[in-house]
């Protein structure tokens, strides 16, 4: 039997991919003694990489969104609730106005979207980045037979880096399918100098000659200061206006509210974590996916937010946290490996994959778009949700 003394609480804060990958690794490999306590605001856990498909009407939310009470029959504690406060020093959260406390503590709050930090974005578009966003751009589609179609990135950094690329080539084929191309302009506007850069500048090439190849305007170092949603115009930083008739747009990302106000932030604006380990400055804490802040010292720019980095963080942390509780087996270091499906419409996808740590610069493939990558993504839509919930 074992001493009380011993048994030991893991609380994971945040039901996105990362703290599900956690907290169901580290429910498989802890004894029962061992609590694993996840905390989530929402009811529903979605995949977001399945709103790209919502927005064109391919997917209903049903299904991409599963119940997070689902996670309870693997024997993880769930409890329901915002978190109202984090103390990092002393591992304890308030949630539900109480107050609970771990020997260790793994965040995974995500990023919070911030459409608020540009005037008049939110009344002006549909952010695709969230389920309702993502259902009304799809409801308002139908109606677009002619005019402007932009494709707006607010600011950066911002998470899946290939999305705002996916949605432009994804909506472009929208209008294909409905016979309106014709007289439909489709145009991305990004603060990015080019797609994906830290993916490199052959595949940011790569990515911006898929993207131009199908008619759409590319414009890189666009930054939005405002939008005036009467009048339907973006405003620029270098001056440069544009107007539209539908707006899908990349809301600004910032770490959560309750993060901030804990102290944890870096001048990054984001959690400073250890690159292999992902552990903060606070004894017993990770901090991983969205949430966490990794400089890429090589290149000077931050390692991208995605939800597959997320996973590969997840898989580390939870394997460490074993072995502290248990003392077996070897610690693991996150080596900076990635990879991503790519949507080009018609029923095709490239993927890109390879190390953001390698040196000198980050080592990453993109192959060619196809069926059977299309089909690959899919396939791992379905296998996520069936095999987590």
């Amino acid at each position: 039997m074992m001493d009380m003394t011993s048994r030991k609480t893991v609380l994971i804060l945040g039901g996105g991919i990362g703290g599900i990958v956690a907290a169901t690794r580290l429910r498989k490999l802890l004894a029962a003694e061992h609590r694993v306590v996840l905390v989530e605001k929402e009811a529903d856990h979605v995949f977001s990489p399945s709103l790209l498909w919502l927005m064109l009407g391919e997917r209903s939310p049903g299904q991409i969104s599963r119940p997070i009470d689902a996670l309870t029959k693997r024997g993880i504690e769930l409890i329901r609730g915002s978190i109202e406060r984090i103390d990092p020093a002393a591992r304890t959260i308030r949630v539900n106005g109480a107050d609970i406390t771990g020997d260790y503590m793994v965040v995974a709050l995500g990023a919070e979207l911030a459409p608020e930090l540009i005037p008049g974005l939110a009344e002006a578009g549909h952010n695709f980045y969230s389920l309702a966003g993502s259902q009304s751009l799809c409801s308002a589609l139908p109606k677009l037979s002619k005019g402007r179609l932009i494709v707006l990135v607010a600011a950066m950094p911002f998470k899946c880096p290939a999305a705002p690329n996916e949605a432009a080539m994804l909506l472009e084929y929208d209008c294909r399918r409905r016979g309106v191309r014709k007289d439909v302009s489709v145009d991305l506007y990004t603060p990015e100098p080019g797609p994906m850069p830290v993916a490199g500048p052959e595949v940011s090439a790569a990515l911006r000659q898929m993207v131009e190849a199908k008619g759409i305007g590319y414009h890189p170092g666009h930054a939005v200061t405002s939008v005036d949603p009467a009048r339907r115009r973006l405003t620029f930083a270098n001056g440069a206006e544009a107007d539209f008739d539908l707006l899908a747009y990349v809301p600004p990302h910032r770490a959560p509210k309750v993060v901030r106000e804990a102290g944890m932030c870096g001048e990054s604006g984001w959690i400073p974590v250890d690159r292999g380990t992902l552990e903060t400055r606070f004894p017993g804490v990770h901090a991983i996916g969205d949430v966490a802040g990794i400089m890429l010292t090589s290149i000077g720019k931050p390692l991208p937010k995605a939800g597959v980095l997320a996973h590969n963080e997840a898989e580390v942390v939870a394997h460490n946290i074993v072995q502290a509780i248990t003392g077996k087996g070897e610690r693991r270091q996150f080596t900076g490996n990635g990879e991503c499906f790519v949507e080009t419409g018609d029923g095709r996808a490239a993927f890109g994959s390879g190390n953001f740590y390698a040196d000198p610069a980050p080592q990453i493939r993109l192959r060619k778009p196809g069926i059977i990558l299309h089909l690959g993504k899919v396939l791992y839509e379905k296998f996520w949700l069936y095999s987590r919930f």
